[in-house]
């Protein structure tokens, strides 16, 4: 029975091995327009969010697999989805019918797009949703016409969140799990907690936040330096603002993080400041997702802008230059299951046993970025330090 255990751990360690290098890049196509963009997608990629131009009307779509693109708007009009719930099941945005002012919304299947409101002017947008659902966050004009970054939940409706000394700001992202807000006030990244309002700083004149992890601890945007070049940052409590680099052009910008801090955004690139998608991780720095992934672009497409990444870091979306197709259109990029740290559970079967001490042994020694669950500590090695999580944590579990 022993024998048989070890065998079924080895086998599902070389699955493991075998799925994580599987990946693949999917257009999402249009609404029958000349182009489309992704900017937000589901915990799992399944459900992707963004806008297609149709005519001269931009309109919010909602895409799977199953259903293809699907246009949200009901009206005439100017819409664009923004963000998504972890589930897919709740979107926001801002629509603009032809007959009305510029509204935030969100939308369930059930409700449809829900008006938000302002902060008593005319003008709002949804820019973020919480993985539940249920905390939005955005911008709206208020009634003396100023900008302003707003939280909202359906007990305390729509908030401005800035201190009243800030004359205009916006919110542009939120937390996964609804603790921070990030954005722009008066030109200088910030980042909104229940605590408090931190100020991130800037690498020069001005910045602005365009994103943050999960857990509202990592934030990334861009800013200004004092040799008027534009640069992606990240920043943490601990480091602050930090300049991520570029892929040799003259500006770049962060848009998404995941858990593991993997950013993603837009980076101009010689030789003539053409616009490429871009991934960063600490180890590796900015790289070009054109080059990483050139396996899966031979046909001459090019990936121009990356908006969104998946808490797990394996799922991308954003813009690119479909060649197939002479057109630029949002896409969707699974880079295959990525490294989660655990406690030593390899097999995933709750319980830490001698099937996933098995599962390190035979794979001690191999290093990449993807080597499935037997990176328990995800350092790109499977060592002594994997071995000592399984042995520290044996019988956990079971």
């Amino acid at each position: 029975m022993r024998t048989a255990r070890y065998i079924l751990g080895f086998c599902y360690a070389a699955a493991l091995s075998a799925t994580a290098f599987s990946q693949s890049l999917t257009w999402l196509g249009t609404l029958g327009g000349s182009r489309s963009e992704a900017l937000a997608v589901s915990a799992d990629g399944s459900v992707v969010v963004g806008s297609a131009q149709v005519g001269n009307q931009l309109r919010a779509f909602r895409w799977t697999a199953q259903t293809g693109m699907q246009d949200l708007s009901t009206l005439s009009g100017e819409f664009a989805a923004r963000g998504v719930s972890a589930d897919g099941s709740v979107i926001v945005g801002y629509a603009h019918p032809a007959s009305t002012d510029r509204y935030a919304f969100r939308w369930t299947q059930a409700t449809g797009m829900v008006n938000l409101g302002t902060l008593g002017g005319n003008w709002s947008e949804a820019r973020g949703v919480s993985a539940d659902g249920t905390i939005v966050a955005g911008y709206a004009i208020d009634a003396r016409f100023r900008r302003r970054p707003f939280r909202w939940t359906q007990a305390a409706g729509m908030q401005d969140i800035a201190p009243a000394t800030f004359a205009r700001g916006e919110a542009n992202a939120i937390a996964s799990n609804g603790s921070a807000i990030v954005g722009e006030v008066e030109a200088r990244a910030f980042r909104w907690r229940s605590s408090g309002f931190d100020m991130l700083g800037t690498l020069g004149a001005y910045s602005i936040a365009h994103g943050v992890s999960p857990d509202g601890a990592i934030v990334v945007g861009e800013s200004s330096r004092v040799d008027q070049r534009q640069r992606a940052f990240r920043w943490t409590q601990a480091s602050g603002i930090e300049d991520i680099g570029s892929l040799g052009g003259t500006r770049s910008v962060a848009y998404g993080v995941s858990s593991n801090d993997v950013i993603v955004g837009m980076s101009l690139a010689p030789p003539a400041n053409n616009r490429r998608a871009f991934i960063w991780t600490r180890a590796t720095g900015m790289q070009n997702l054109n080059d990483v992934y050139s396996s899966l672009l031979q046909d001459g497409s090019v990936l121009t802008e990356a908006y969104a990444i998946t808490p797990d870091g394996r799922y991308i979306v954003g813009r690119g230059f479909n060649r197939s197709r002479s057109r630029e259109e949002a896409f969707l990029l699974d880079r295959g299951p990525q490294c989660v740290a655990h406690n030593g559970d390899v097999d995933a079967n709750g319980c830490v046993d001698d099937a996933d001490l098995l599962a390190i042994l035979f794979a001690f020694g191999q290093s990449g970025n993807n080597l499935g669950r037997v990176d328990v500590n995800c350092d790109a090695t499977v060592d002594d330090a994997d071995l000592l999580v399984v042995l520290f944590n044996f019988g956990s579990g079971c």
